[in-house]
């Protein structure tokens, strides 16, 4: 599974919070970007996010000046965070879940990159290699698939035997996964 430092865009445009929305436009112009990560205030300040929606939804829809209108008033803050080692599966499903388009990838309190929709769509390899998310569900079609197997091809036939084979190899990278998860979440006190 490609992660999200495969594919993010790592030249990052970023502004201060106190700036100007028409300097960020000028910058998104000028860039021909559709955000910009906003700089925290000090090492306990979240990164927040500008984006062209939060400026016509925000700004131009009530006539609001941008000259005057400052980013912090706008920008999402704290924003969706992406790290490094999420796959862009997990990624992808966050944006659908969360209605966003594109994220800062921070590891601890450094902005390594950007990811967008963009970056998923051109840059990953979902296509060419599709991923399984949930393994379970493969389980319960191989089940499925094993008992009408059995049911019309005999319960002794090679066929039968070959369903069943194929769903405990599933179970038992089902079962592998989970020890890997549990072992990443609760390592062995030493």
């Amino acid at each position: 599974m490609m992660q999200a430092e495969e594919i993010m865009t790592r030249n990052v445009v970023t502004i201060h919070g106190s700036a100007t929305v028409a300097d960020a436009v000028q910058l998104m112009k000028d860039r021909q970007l559709r955000g910009l990560i906003v700089e925290p205030r000090h090492e306990q300040d979240p990164y927040g996010i500008i984006t062209e929606t939060d400026i016509i939804y925000k700004v131009a829809a009530f006539g609001h000046d941008p000259k005057t209108m400052r980013v912090y008033e706008i920008m999402v803050k704290p924003c969706v965070v992406v790290n490094p080692e999420l796959g862009v599966e997990y990624v992808a499903r966050l944006f659908a879940q969360t209605h966003i388009r594109r994220a800062p990838v921070i590891q601890g309190k450094t902005l390594l990159g950007i990811i967008s929709i963009s970056d998923i769509l051109f840059k990953s390899d979902f296509v060419e290699k599709p991923k399984r998310l949930f393994i379970e569900d493969e389980i319960e079609v191989a089940r499925e698939e094993a008992r009408t197997i059995c049911t019309t091809k005999g319960e002794t036939s090679p066929e039968c035997a070959a369903a069943w084979d194929a769903l405990e190899e599933l179970q038992a990278e089902a079962s592998h996964q989970r020890a890997k998860e549990q072992a990443r979440n609760f390592p062995p006190n030493l």
